[in-house]
């Protein structure tokens, strides 16, 4: 369902179907993308664990799975001051869309 400023809601679906958090975005990756900056970032993106990320669209039947995974960086040398000297990063693959049952 698009909202008024043509963004989407996407909930994140854990392992029993409970919905714990929403993320909105233009498109299902970029929600993505925000869920899995809250993963446990590892020290390089090559040891980083991946993890299923599973994203139901609300208003629709539709689960996009994603694979992925987040880790910690150094920031770049023009950063505002505000930003800290390590930050999260992540990345995401997208597995396919699934359609509920229910």
């Amino acid at each position: 369902m698009v909202r008024e400023d043509g963004k989407r809601n996407f909930a994140l679906r854990e392992g029993q179907g409970d919905e714990s958090s929403v993320f909105s975005g233009n498109t299902p990756r970029q929600a993505a993308l925000k869920a899995a900056r809250r993963l446990d970032p590892a020290s390089s993106e090559e040891s980083a664990d991946r993890t299923e990320i599973r994203l139901r669209e609300k208003g629709t039947d539709k689960v996009h799975i994603y694979e992925g995974w987040a880790w910690n960086e150094t920031a770049p040398d023009d950063k505002p001051d505000w930003m800290p000297d390590e930050i999260t990063e992540a990345n995401v693959s997208k597995q396919g869309i699934e359609h509920l049952d229910e």
